[in-house]
Parts: C-alpha cells; structure tokens; sequence
C-alpha cells in the first residue's frame, strides 16, 4: 500500500472514529454527506475535507491529525509549495487553495500503525483560517524563508512563520503556533482547543 493510501485510511479512521465523536458532537457540528466525487473534487480544488451543520449554518473544514511523535509540538501547519511536482499547475498548495473556514488540527495517543487501538487525542484545535488569512493578509502573520524552526511573535504584535522543507524534498509547509494566536487576538481564532493552551 502506498504512502498516500496508509496517510488517507489513517485519517479517514481518525475522522470517524475518533473525530467526530470527541472533537465535533460536543460543538454540536453535524457532518453533511457529500458525493464521494464531489467530495474528492472540493477537497483537490480548494482545500475542504468535510462540511458541517451547526445550527443550519454550513462550516468547511480542512483536517490534519498526527501520531503521538508530534505531541510536544505546539503548532499547526500549513502545506505551502511544491516545487519539486512535475506538473507546473501543482507546486502552490493548499495555501493558496485553501477556502476551507476551519481548520482541524489533532494529535493522538499512538503511532499510526496502533490507530485501530487509539480512542482519544493528546491535543487538538480548531482554528478560524478565515481570521488567520485575513491576519497574513493584513500583514500581521507573514510567511518568510528565514531558516528558522519555529514561528515567532516579533515586534509584540506580530506572528513572523518560517518556512520549512521536507527532507524528502516533496513539498514546504510553515507552522503557526496555536498559543501565540490566543495571545495576541484572544479566543476568536481558536474556537476549540484541549491541550494546546
């Protein structure tokens, strides 16, 4: 099996069995089923792997989980290019893409190869990444290839993400810590954490 279907069965299961009842039932976000093509086309066009009912209002949502290698990891990340893809068409990724409204972020109790085990997550957040783009928009959360490992608050007001290479050469990403989103603008950008704070 592929890197690719190991990395797909592995959220898949965590979203169903894992996700929806711990993270999504206590918020109240009912999951709306979606045409398997329909599903698949929204998810490679603009970044959405599940769409929610919450009091009759539609909620997008990207997700990403992790195994419990990453638990003292206080940041999110987000897919940025991929230069290295042969197709011309392919390198930005899902930051420039990306519609979902939400974004979901969880790190569980076991490796990936004991998920069938795992009943809880370590940590999770859901972050606002339409106040999180309207941030870099504005400028206050920028994106910069810096070397560094970790983003920081500068300037006490500021959020300055590094970007960061995959050793395997297949694609960047840059982190955004979860707390320093909580420090400078409050709850608004995360609308549910446990572990992160």
């Amino acid at each position: 099996m592929s890197k690719y279907k190991n990395d797909r069965a592995f959220t898949d299961y965590v979203h169903k069995h894992i996700a929806l009842p711990s993270i999504y039932k206590p918020i109240n976000w009912k999951e709306v089923k979606l045409k398997k093509s329909y599903a698949k086309y929204i998810d490679m066009t603009v970044g959405i792997d599940y769409v929610f009912l919450n009091e009759n209002v539609v909620k997008t949502v990207q997700e990403r989980f992790r195994e419990k290698t990453y638990k003292s990891f206080t940041d999110f990340t987000i897919r940025y290019r991929r230069d290295e893809n042969k197709h011309q068409d392919r390198h930005e990724s899902e930051y420039f893409k990306m519609k979902a409204h939400y974004f979901t972020y969880g790190i569980l109790d076991c490796s990936k190869q004991e998920v069938n085990e795992s009943s809880k997550f370590l940590k999770f957040a859901i972050i606002d990444l339409k106040k999180v783009y309207e941030k870099i928009d504005s400028g206050v959360i920028y994106i910069s290839d810096n070397g560094k490992n970790k983003s920081e608050i500068l300037d006490g007001n500021r959020i300055e993400c590094p970007v960061k290479y995959n050793t395997d050469g297949s694609s960047s990403f840059f982190p955004i810590d979860i707390s320093y989103l909580v420090k400078l603008w409050g709850n608004e950008m995360v609308i549910a954490q446990k572990g992160f704070l």
